[in-house]
C-alpha cells in the first residue's frame, strides 16, 4: 500500500454540477452527488453513488485490478439493448483510508459516456444559451439533450412529472355525430 503525497497526489472533491452516464441511448446514471477523483497526472474520474446508477443492467465480473494507492477494484459488465461491454465500470468496496470517500461508488470506462449536465437542463427556469451553442458544435449532444428532455417529463416517483406536461400530439374525438360508432 502506497500513500498519496507530493510525488503522487490524489484529491477527491464533490462535483459542483450534476453528472450523468449515457450508454446505448439511455441515461444509466444521474446524480447531483458525484465525487471527482484527480490522481497525479491522470485525467479526472467521476464516481457515482451506487444508488444513482441503474445497477439492474450491470453484472459483477471476476475481474479484479489493484491500485497501490486505492486498493482492489471490482469490475462490472454492462448489457443493455443487445449491447454488451465486458468491462464497463469499476468500484472500490474496501478502498484504502486515504481514498475512503469513493467506497462503494461506481466509475465508468470510456465505453460509457460520462458528462456534466448544464443547470439549464436540470432547472428549466434558468436561462442559459450554452446548451444551444454546444448542440451546434456536437451532434451527439442532441441525442443526450433529447434523452434529458424525456427524463424531465417522466414521473420522478412522486406521481408528478419533473417539468410541465407536453401539449397533446393528437386531437380528441370531437363531437359525436355518428351515433357513437367509429
Amino acid at each position: 500500500m502506497l500513500t498519496p503525497g507530493p510525488d503522487h497526489p490524489i484529491t477527491i472533491q464533490p462535483a459542483n454540477t450534476r453528472w450523468r452516464a449515457y450508454f446505448a441511448g439511455h441515461v444509466i446514471a444521474d446524480t447531483n452527488d458525484a465525487l471527482v477523483l484527480q490522481e497525479a497526472n491522470l485525467g479526472p474520474v467521476v464516481y457515482f453513488p451506487r444508488g444513482d446508477v441503474a445497477m439492474e443492467y450491470f453484472t459483477r465480473t471476476d475481474h479484479v485490478t489493484h491500485c497501490p494507492y486505492k486498493g482492489d477494484a471490482g469490475h462490472y459488465s454492462l448489457y443493455m439493448d443487445g449491447e454488451l461491454v465486458e468491462k464497463a465500470a469499476w468500484t472500490y468496496e474496501s478502498p484504502y483510508d486515504a481514498v475512503g470517500e469513493i467506497n462503494g461508488r461506481i466509475a465508468f470506462y470510456p465505453e460509457v459516456e460520462v458528462y456534466a449536465v448544464d443547470d439549464a437542463r436540470v432547472n428549466p427556469h434558468h436561462k442559459d444559451t450554452s446548451a444551444a451553442t454546444r448542440a451546434a458544435e456536437d451532434r451527439s449532444y442532441m441525442a443526450r439533450e433529447e434523452v434529458d428532455e424525456i427524463v424531465q417529463h417522466t414521473d420522478s416517483g412522486s406521481g408528478a412529472t419533473q417539468r410541465e406536461h407536453w401539449e397533446p400530439n393528437v386531437k380528441g374525438p370531437g363531437p359525436n355525430t355518428d351515433g357513437g360508432l367509429r
